[in-house]
């Protein structure tokens, strides 16, 4: 998979830039493979079983473990492999990816399975293989590398370093052989051999370079914290590039970035601007109509490698199908349009299916490929899916847009396969007119058709599923399960996201305090990073204002501390992504950009503001804007591509709403009060629930404002505080809603 970021050469100086310089034209010569990331032709070969295994054998990686059997000598990251580069004086050939990624199957099935190439590696290079989501602080500094070197970057993510880790080469997918303008594996790995052996002072001055240029982009200065200006700048750099007529912004390829979406609702909630909505609604239109959505199975695809939508990249990811959840789920709340809390419905389905793992945590992942070939398990020969369907097929085909030529090209080649990928291209209304039967009747033979699919389609090899439970993908389905409980009044997902959260508080965070990453079936856990901290607070915040177990919110306060102790950044102010206590890298990195998941600062901000709201420390607070201030330069540059982070300045400049609710847990009042409010998207707002008795109590040990805040006359009672000023207590449901600016009269 190769994606496209934003070069980072902007939050350098000028100094840096022309170190930047120096440093790319020492390796000129060897930078011919790595241009823009443009799709090279895939040859698919047999992959090679022998019964020889590498130093991965004993890992707990999916990723890792796919490349247990290859020719390569691969060893994990730690010391042994480092120590043996140093003994043999080679150079590491470092190697990242994830076990979903196409085209680092790609790569592994033309190069790292072929004897040819792995006789090349092993005689240059010590080789490490690393899996980006079980390590994502070593893939976030070399993919800045890359970043730096070439412009852009992606996965398989490749990096030529020298033994203590400083890189002086970045690639990402090269081929065996030279092509399309990509030196190949046999050309380039004995161009690296004789230029490590022969002018080993150039490429030890170029890592050294390099190293500096990493230092000063993850060590810029703090800036003053943006303003209310900030958020139209955002709005308008939308507004430029979205796409009108198929939904998303700018061309292909197209990903979801759900928190983009969010920004845009919230955008419309707070200005009310139409256009904003009108963004955001055609683009969980026309996602959820096109083949980016398994319209026989559920659940999102990756992104589109087309500007309409159709053609996937067919993994699926586990974050994707929450912050997309979270997104159609806000729709729905602001425009009550039932198509939203339908899909919202079938990417739980899906992920509840088959992404869930017996002790109700949640699994990374599914592959892109089956058999070898990418999307062989979801597309479909007209033939086969006409006979499956059979009385229905007219209907199925003219809705879905399946036709005997084919609708589904190969991304690589540009070419129609003949095969079928459906997505709807017609209503129910439409189909009803065409065929003269009612709407409803339409509907129940479109989803007899597709169960017909899905069972047939449940009997092919299915791609490859990664089992890796991750603290940080588990917190965002949390988060997204305890939303769409709320806003849909269902216990059912409350429940999945109370065993998910159980699943992480018993397993990934132990009574000596220390939280992790992911851990493996021997129970050696990798520490938490600050996605970890970040995603888990934000869900056991949302947990609490989902259940009121104040446990919840006491455990968020806590790790609160915890993150702030072992990853504040005193010199720069902001959170560090690794802890004072891990594994030593080249740079410590600290992130704002809101890439394909919001970043851990972003979030940090938002989790920070929110707390403070709950208990009144104002201290809490103060951090969440230094946060703004530690990044406010990159926010200022590029406002649309930090989301997140607006999200959490507009709850902090914006104006608020905190909300108290006291009164009998068990009572019908109270239930109604709280199924009224949370029914509604208010994203500025914290709402806590003080019952009576002991349980009142021990929420006023932790927000000592909610003492005096009780029932009256026993009656369940709104208190509605807003911009620092609070309104007079109500215990009419509408009332409450017209202090929300709410009310539908």
């Amino acid at each position: 998979m190769l994606i496209s970021f934003h070069s980072v050469q902007k939050a350098v100086n000028s100094r840096v830039i022309q170190l930047l310089t120096f440093m790319l034209f020492v390796l000129i010569f060897l930078t011919t493979c790595t241009g823009e990331t443009k799709l090279a032709d895939a040859t698919e070969t047999t992959i090679k079983k022998t019964e020889y295994k590498n130093h991965l054998a004993g890992e707990s990686s999916p990723y890792l473990l796919q490349h247990v059997h290859n020719p390569v000598d691969w060893y994990p990251w730690g010391d042994e492999a480092f120590e043996k580069a140093r003994l043999e004086d080679k150079p590491i050939f470092l190697s990242i990816g994830y076990s979903t990624c196409h085209w680092c199957h790609v790569m592994a099935h033309e190069s790292f399975e072929d004897d040819e190439v792995a006789e090349l590696m092993n005689d240059t290079f010590v080789c490490i293989k690393v899996d980006r989501e079980e390590r994502p602080d070593i893939d976030n500094v070399y993919m800045t590398v890359c970043q730096m070197m070439t412009g852009s970057g992606g996965w398989p993510l490749t990096i030529i370093m020298t033994p203590d880790k400083k890189p002086f080469f970045a690639a990402t997918y090269i081929p065996k052989n030279d092509s399309r303008g990509r030196t190949g594996m046999m050309k380039l790995v004995p161009q690296i051999k004789q230029f490590w052996e022969n002018d080993r002072d150039a490429a030890e001055e170029s890592a050294d370079k390099a190293v500096s240029v990493l230092q000063n982009v993850f060590n810029t200065p703090s800036g003053d914290a943006p303003g209310s200006e900030i958020f139209k700048k955002a709005y308008d750099n939308f507004d430029v590039i979205f796409d009108s007529k198929h939904g998303g912004f700018g061309a292909a390829p197209k990903f979801p970035s759900p928190h983009n979406l969010l920004f845009l609702l919230n955008y419309y909630i707070r200005t009310g601007e139409k256009r904003s909505l009108e963004m955001v609604e055609t683009t969980l239109t026309r996602m959820r109509n096109g083949g980016i959505f398994d319209h026989v199975g559920f659940g999102f695809h990756r992104y589109s490698t087309d500007a309409t939508w159709l053609v996937p990249h067919f993994e699926k990811m586990l974050y994707d199908q929450a912050l997309l959840a979270m997104s159609y789920t806000a729709a729905f709340q602001i425009t009550e349009k039932e198509m939203y809390k339908r899909t919202v419905d079938e990417i739980f389905t899906y992920v509840l299916r088959d992404l869930t793992s017996p002790d109700g945590a949640f699994y990374s992942a599914e592959d892109a490929d089956s058999e070898g070939v990418e999307g062989k398990f979801y597309v479909w020969d007209f033939d086969e899916m006409s006979q499956i369907v059979s009385d229905d097929a007219q209907i199925f085909t003219a809705a879905f847009d399946v036709h005997e030529d084919g609708n589904f090209y190969d991304e690589a080649t540009g070419k129609y396969t003949g095969e079928n990928i459906p997505h709807l291209v017609k209503t129910p209304e439409e189909i009803s007119l065409k065929f003269k039967i009612s709407e409803s009747e339409v509907i129940k033979k479109l989803e007899s058709a597709r169960v017909k699919l899905f069972k047939v389609r449940e009997k092919r090899i299915r791609p490859g599923l990664d089992d890796k439970v991750l603290t940080d993908w588990n917190a965002l389905m949390i988060s997204a399960l305890a939303k769409a409980s709320q806003a849909f009044n269902s216990p059912e997902y409350l429940s999945h996201a109370l065993k998910a959260t159980d699943f992480i508080l018993q397993n990934m965070l132990d009574d000596a305090g220390n939280f992790y990453h992911t851990s493996n079936s021997e129970g050696k856990g990798i520490s938490a990073h600050a996605d970890d901290y970040a995603y888990f607070i934000q869900a056991l915040i949302d947990m609490y204002e989902s259940t009121f177990d104040v446990n919840y919110l006491k455990t968020a306060l806590k790790l609160n501390e915890d993150f702030v102790s072992q990853f504040w950044d005193e010199t720069n102010l902001g959170f560090f992504f690794t802890s004072s206590n891990a594994e030593e890298l080249i740079v410590r990195t600290r992130e704002s950009y809101d890439g394909a998941r919001p970043s851990a600062n972003s979030v940090a901000a938002l989790n920070l503001v929110r707390l403070a709201r709950m208990t009144s420390d104002t201290e809490l607070e103060k951090r969440a804007e230094e946060i703004s201030k530690a990044f406010a330069n990159q926010i200022n540059e590029s406002p649309s591509a930090h989301t997140y982070f607006l999200t959490a300045i507009d709850f902090m400049v914006g104006g608020s709403y905190e909300i108290v609710i006291a009164g009998d847990a068990g009572s019908d009042d109270t239930a109604l009060m709280v199924d009224a409010l949370m029914r509604e998207y208010i994203p500025y707002k914290v709402v806590l629930f003080k019952p009576e008795g002991d349980s009142g109590k021990k929420l006023v040990e932790l927000s000592e404002f909610t003492k005096y805040q009780s029932a009256i006359d026993g009656k369940a009672t709104a208190y509605v505080c807003q911009n620092f000023a609070c309104n007079e207590p109500v215990t009419d449901v509408t009332k409450m809603l017209k202090l929300l600016s709410l009310s539908t009269e």
